[in-house]
């Protein structure tokens, strides 16, 4: 039974949006008269797909707001988990809606006419890296004799794989590269793209069916499993970290890079932790000699349920909480704000010298393809790729397995 004296919002387990979501709702309540006591239910991926999608909880009423990756938005939208935003943005829209965002940040929730989300928070996949390192002569003297070439931001990945086992030193707790290799339908599916784009591929033929037996596919996987196996240039704890655990190891200065999204190098500025605060930098990812480098736009959306009996108030909230003082306090608070507003603010870019990049890898980011069943291909990959990391198996074989059962799925 749902206590209507209570707002439910299932939260992405992540400090900095809980601590936003909190602060947001008091301010909300303060300036609007809402007595309503704020529940969050804190999840971590799996938990919050499973509860918001698979076991209608947005539908049931479970829930009265969301946050929701864009990955499982269509298939909610299918299923009809989402109120529509339409009728209320038409009677009263958010603030510069929608010229305030990317267009990037606005399609994936949009179907047709429907909106059935707004951007929470953002922040493509980047390559993230020690400017301290790279800049010191030390480093870059010592570089140049080993290897007869300039210590540089790699524009290619056989240069990343150099420079991770140049700067790999577990004596000093430092590794070369970190690598999120948690098997939860996500992190490696993520990096497995990256890999392919990078290289000139794509997840989908010219009929918008899955195809991942290519060349490109092959030589990303080839890539990848002579890397993440690579002791000496890769982080011993890449097998059980998931984007998060690989950016705190980050922001602890156990890496000189990584490829992780863009939020956790801003994270490296602003938590007070942070090792790193001021010695970073975030630059496109590597990517074959011919090819323009390309990024991965997933992003976080607020999403209303369905079943929510307090669909105004959540409205109500989600205007405020994506306005330009709420999107700019997301990001001081260590997520990653949606509006151009934050991106190019004085401010903010003072903190973190470089968050007007977001325009320039939104360029070049690419999207999942939008398929009902998403979850269970991404399933596939996943499983692809870790057997690819850990067996010796054939990599074609590998590859042809898996897009025997995608094709099943796509049947």
């Amino acid at each position: 039974m749902s206590n209507q004296s209570t707002f439910k919002i299932a939260v992405r387990k992540f400090a900095p949006f809980e601590a936003a979501m909190q602060k947001f709702w008091d301010k909300f309540c303060a300036i609007s008269g809402c007595d309503l006591k704020l529940e969050m239910i804190v999840m971590d991926l799996h938990e919050l797909y499973d509860r918001t999608i698979t076991k209608k909880g947005m539908a049931n009423g479970d829930f009265d707001l969301a946050h929701i990756n864009t990955d499982w938005i269509y298939e909610g939208y299918l299923n009809k988990d989402f109120e529509i935003l339409n009728p209320y943005i038409n009677k009263n829209k958010p603030d510069d809606f929608p010229r305030g965002w990317s267009k990037s940040l606005l399609s994936l929730q949009r179907f047709g006419w429907e909106v059935a989300g707004l951007p929470f928070h953002d922040g493509p996949e980047c390559f993230i890296y020690r400017k301290d390192l790279f800049e010191s002569h030390v480093e870059q003297a010592n570089y140049l004799s080993k290897y007869g070439k300039a210590l540089m931001v790699p524009k290619t990945w056989e240069d990343f794989h150099q420079i991770a086992q140049f700067f790999n030193r577990p004596e000093a707790n430092l590794y070369g590269s970190i690598f999120a290799c948690y098997p939860d339908g996500h992190n490696t599916v993520f990096d497995y793209c990256l890999q392919l784009w990078t290289r000139g591929g794509s997840l989908v033929d010219k009929n918008d069916v899955i195809n991942i037996n290519t060349q490109a596919s092959i030589a990303g996987l080839t890539f990848y499993r002579s890397i993440v196996n690579d002791q000496t240039a890769v982080h011993p704890g890449s097998a059980q970290f998931d984007s998060v655990a690989a950016g705190l190891a980050f922001m602890n200065g156990e890496s000189a890079m990584m490829v992780n999204w863009f939020g956790f190098a801003t994270m490296c500025e602003v938590d007070e932790n942070s090792k790193v605060k001021g010695k970073i930098d975030v630059d496109v990812l590597p990517s074959n000699v011919d090819q323009i480098s390309a990024s991965l736009n997933v992003y976080w959306l607020y999403t209303i349920g369905k079943g929510s009996k307090n669909k105004e108030v959540a409205y109500e909230f989600l205007r405020f909480a994506t306005n330009q003082e709420n999107d700019k306090l997301l990001t001081l608070e260590g997520g990653i704000g949606c509006r151009m507003s934050t991106w190019n603010d004085p401010e903010i870019n003072k903190i973190i010298p470089y968050y007007h990049k977001l325009d320039a890898l939104h360029t070049v980011a690419k999207m999942l393809p939008q398929k009902k069943n998403w979850a269970s291909i991404a399933a596939v990959i996943d499983e692809m790729v870790l057997s690819v990391v850990n067996s010796d198996q054939p990599i074609e074989k590998l590859v042809e397995h898996a897009q025997l059962k995608i094709n099943e799925l796509e049947k």
